[in-house]
């Protein structure tokens, strides 16, 4: 009882830290969506020099960890006189290696739609470029829902990977109080339950809305 008592004491303090992860996740998974579609249409694009820039992009962002990305935007880029506040530098971080991964998502699930779908659009007058945009890209956002939204519970885990760069999240906020007390597994266990009241119900979430496209598309 008492080690529970100690948990739950620590819970208002680490919730405290609860927004700058909120923060930390819209904000990538904005810069995440969009430069992972261009990234996408980079890669299926007729010119061979956009195919190869993307190819490299991801393969170097998803052949580092993204801890390494984070230390090198925050530790590494300021000494060529790049220097980013903790907060963007989380934000881009997570952004930029999470847009190699949604790029794959995106690409695959553009593919994914028939041919004889362009065809059909192509016929009735439309270019290529708006067959794409009007006809292909909203179907291949229904198949490609399910996995961003997986893709958006794991970053808002790996927001704690921005405590080595300063940005006072959860898992930051647990080293605080953990230096203070020295109470170890009731800070982390308090912070664990706390990752798990919201990737829990952020499931549940992604999983309603993935039901409910596929049920209209």
């Amino acid at each position: 009882m008492d080690f529970l008592q100690k948990v739950l004491s620590f819970l208002p303090q680490l919730i405290g830290a609860a927004p700058v992860v909120i923060q930390l996740s819209l904000g990538a998974m904005a810069l995440a969506l969009v430069l992972g579609l261009l990234i996408a249409l980079a890669r299926i694009s007729r010119f061979r020099v956009l195919q190869v820039i993307a190819l490299i992009y991801v393969e170097i962002l998803r052949g580092t960890p993204l801890l390494v990305q984070l230390v090198y935007i925050f530790f590494v880029l300021p000494a060529i006189g790049i220097d980013i506040q903790p907060l963007p530098a989380g934000i881009l971080g997570l952004g930029l290696n999470y847009a190699a991964y949604l790029s794959e998502v995106f690409r695959s699930s553009i593919l994914s739609v028939e041919h004889g779908q362009t065809e059909a659009a192509l016929s009735l007058g439309y270019t290529p470029t708006k067959a794409l945009w009007r006809v292909v890209l909203p179907q291949s956002m229904v198949v490609s829902l399910g996995p961003i939204g997986n893709y958006f519970i794991a970053m808002v885990k790996d927001t704690a990977l921005t405590s080595v760069i300063a940005v006072t999240e959860i898992l930051k906020q647990a080293n605080i109080i953990n230096s203070e007390t020295f109470e170890t597994t009731a800070v982390y266990t308090a912070a664990a339950l706390l990752y798990l009241a919201i990737s829990l119900p952020l499931s549940r979430i992604v999983h309603g809305i993935e039901r409910t496209a596929r049920s209209r598309g």
